[in-house]
C-alpha cells in the first residue's frame, strides 16, 4: 500500500477568498514546491473566475523579505489570485525593539525647563519638575514625581486609556490622546496631594485624587489583588 505523502499546505475557502495554512516545520524550498503544486490547477489559473484574496498563515516561521517576495510572486502568477495578508506568530528583532519601546516605562531624572520638550514612545516616569513652558509627551502614561507646571501629553499614539499623574498637578495644559484641557486661571490653596488626569465616559479630561486610579485603570498594575 502506498504511503500517503504529508501535506505542508492546506487550502481553505472562505467568504472573503482563500486561506493557506503553511507548515512551519518543513524547509522553505519544500514549502515553495508544494504551494506551486497546490495552486497549479485550472481553478487558480482561469481568466474567467473572479479575483480571490489570499491570506497566508505561516505559523512560527519567519520570512525574510526575499522569501516573502518569492511566495507573493507564486500567488501573483495565478490570474485570479492576489495576496491579501501574510500572518506570522514571529516578529523581527526590529519589530520587537519597537514594541518594547512602546510598552516599557522610561525612567528619567531631570528638570524639564521652559522651551524644552521631552518625548518617549512608552510610559514616562519623570523624577523632577516640568516648569511652565516645558512639555512632556508619551505614547503611554505619564507619571511625574515632582511638580507639573507645564504641558503634558499622554497617549499621543491614540491611547485614550492613558493617564497623567503628578505629585503636584498645576499644569498649563493637559492632553490625553486628542482631548485637550487647559488649566484654570488660578489654583486654590488646597494641599499638594498627588493627583491624576484621565478621560471619562463623556470624553472629557478629569483631574482627581491618585487613589481613584486603582479602580479607573486596574491594568496599570500587575500586582494581583490577592497580594494586597
Amino acid at each position: 500500500m502506498m504511503e500517503q505523502r504529508q501535506q505542508y499546505v492546506t487550502i481553505k475557502g472562505t467568504k472573503d477568498g482563500l486561506t493557506l495554512h503553511l507548515d512551519d516545520t518543513c524547509s522553505f524550498q519544500i514549502l515553495v514546491d508544494e504551494i506551486e503544486e497546490r495552486l497549479s490547477t485550472h481553478l487558480f489559473e482561469s481568466n474567467d473566475r473572479p479575483l480571490l484574496a489570499v491570506r497566508l498563515k505561516i505559523g512560527n516561521r519567519f520570512l525574510s523579505p526575499e522569501q516573502d517576495e518569492i511566495i507573493r510572486s507564486i500567488v501573483r502568477k495565478k490570474n485570479n489570485l492576489v495576496v491579501d495578508t501574510i500572518e506570522s506568530n514571529v516578529i523581527s528583532r526590529q519589530e520587537a525593539l519597537e514594541w518594547l519601546k512602546r510598552e516599557e516605562i522610561v525612567p528619567i531624572c531631570r528638570m524639564v525647563r521652559s522651551g524644552q520638550i521631552l518625548q518617549v514612545k512608552g510610559d514616562l516616569l519623570l523624577i523632577g519638575d516640568v516648569n511652565p513652558g516645558g512639555t512632556v509627551i508619551a505614547g503611554g502614561n505619564i507619571f511625574i514625581m515632582g511638580a507639573l507646571k507645564g504641558t503634558a501629553h499622554a497617549g499621543y499614539n491614540g491611547n485614550q486609556e492613558a493617564v497623567i499623574a503628578a505629585s503636584i498637578m498645576r499644569p498649563m495644559q493637559l492632553r490625553i490622546c486628542s482631548i485637550m484641557n487647559r488649566a484654570p486661571d488660578h489654583y486654590g490653596d488646597e494641599g499638594n496631594e498627588m493627583e491624576c488626569a484621565y478621560i471619562n465616559e463623556d470624553n472629557q479630561i478629569i483631574v482627581d485624587r491618585i487613589q481613584f486610579l486603582t479602580h479607573l485603570r486596574p491594568s496599570l498594575t500587575r500586582l494581583e489583588r490577592g497580594m494586597m
